[in-house]
C-alpha cells in the first residue's frame, strides 16, 4: 500500500482500477493519516482472517518546538483522553474496530490538496500547529477485507492549540481557502496499461459556520471530471464531493471527515456531537 493519495486520487475515490502517480508534497504532507490508512487495512485483514503486516515508514523531520507558554496562560488541562473523542455508540452503525493514535506539534491538517494548491500559487500551507493531537478512525461491523480511509464510518482529529490559535483557525479559513476558489490541476497518471497527462479542476468553499460548539465551519471540496490533456477524453467516472467538519470548544479544535456513504448532514450531526464530547477536555471548560 502506498503511503499517501495523489492529486488526482483525491478525487476520485470511488475509483478502484485507477493508479495516479503520487507527488512527493502529498507524500511529505500526507504522511500523517497515511499511517493510519495503512493501520486500518491491516486490522481488518486480520479481522477477516486474512494474514498481513503493514509498516509505516517514519517521520523524515522532527515536529516543531512547542512555543512556551505564559505561566499565566498554562491551561487547566493537558492530555486529550479517549472520551474527549466520538464514541462508538455515537454513529448510528455498529462499529468493529476502534483505531486511535497521539500526536506532538503536528500541523492542523484540513485537506491535503488544498496545501498542493496553495503551494501551487506560492503560498504557504497555511496550518496552525497543534501542541498535542489525538486521532481516531472508527471501522464499520463486516468491513471488506481490504479497507480504505473513505470506506471509514469516521475520521477524527482532535487537536489541542494555543488559545488564540484556535480561534485564529476558524477566523481565517476563508482567507486560507480564498486562493483555491477554483484550480486547475495538471498531473501524470496510468489506468491500465494507458499512460497520459491529466487535468481537473477543484474548488474549496466554507459552505456552513457556527453550528456546534464555540465556533465551526464545512469545509467542501468538489472536483471536475478528469480528462486527458491530449484527447479530452474521461479519465474514470467524475469524483464525488467531500466535505470536512472543523469544530472548536476553547482550546481545542476537532476535524471530521465522513466515508463515502455519509452526508452534511450526517456530518454536522455528529459534529454537534463532537463539540460535546469535547467540553471533559477543553480549556476553559464548558
Amino acid at each position: 500500500m502506498r503511503d499517501d493519495p495523489t492529486f488526482v486520487e483525491q478525487i476520485h475515490r470511488d475509483l478502484r482500477d485507477v493508479r495516479w502517480l503520487a507527488p512527493e508534497e502529498i507524500r511529505s504532507r500526507g504522511r500523517r493519516r497515511s499511517q493510519r490508512r495503512i493501520v486500518v487495512a491491516t486490522v481488518v485483514l486480520a479481522l477477516a482472517g486474512v494474514s498481513a503486516v503493514a509498516v509505516a515508514a517514519p517521520r523524515k523531520s522532527s515536529p516543531p518546538a512547542l512555543p512556551a507558554a505564559a505561566p499565566s496562560a498554562s491551561p487547566t488541562q493537558h492530555e486529550i483522553t479517549t472520551d474527549a473523542l466520538l464514541q462508538p455508540a455515537d454513529l448510528p452503525q455498529q462499529v468493529d474496530v476502534q483505531l486511535s493514535q497521539s500526536g506532538l506539534g503536528e500541523p492542523v491538517l484540513l485537506d491535503h490538496m488544498l496545501a498542493v494548491c496553495r503551494a501551487s500559487q506560492g503560498h504557504s500551507p497555511g496550518w496552525q500547529y497543534s501542541i498535542l493531537s489525538r486521532s481516531q478512525t472508527l471501522v464499520p461491523k463486516r468491513a471488506a477485507a481490504i479497507l480504505t480511509e473513505s470506506d471509514g464510518l469516521v475520521t477524527q482529529d482532535v487537536f489541542r492549540l494555543a488559545p488564540d490559535a484556535a480561534v485564529q483557525l476558524l477566523a481565517n479559513l476563508d482567507d486560507l481557502v480564498a486562493p483555491c476558489a477554483e484550480w486547475n490541476s495538471v498531473g501524470e497518471y496510468k489506468v491500465g496499461g494507458a499512460t497520459g497527462t491529466g487535468s481537473a479542476t477543484h474548488r474549496w468553499a466554507v459552505v456552513q459556520r457556527d453550528f456546534a460548539g464555540d465556533g465551526a465551519a464545512l469545509l467542501r471540496h468538489t472536483g471536475s471530471q478528469p480528462v486527458d490533456q491530449k484527447t479530452g477524453e474521461p479519465i474514470g467516472a467524475p469524483p464525488r464531493p467531500t466535505t470536512t467538519a472543523v469544530v472548536r470548544v476553547g482550546d481545542l479544535i476537532t476535524v471530521l471527515s465522513l466515508g463515502q456513504a455519509g452526508t452534511e448532514l450526517d456530518l454536522r450531526r455528529l459534529a454537534e456531537v463532537a463539540a460535546r464530547r469535547m467540553c471533559v477536555a477543553a480549556n476553559p471548560a464548558c
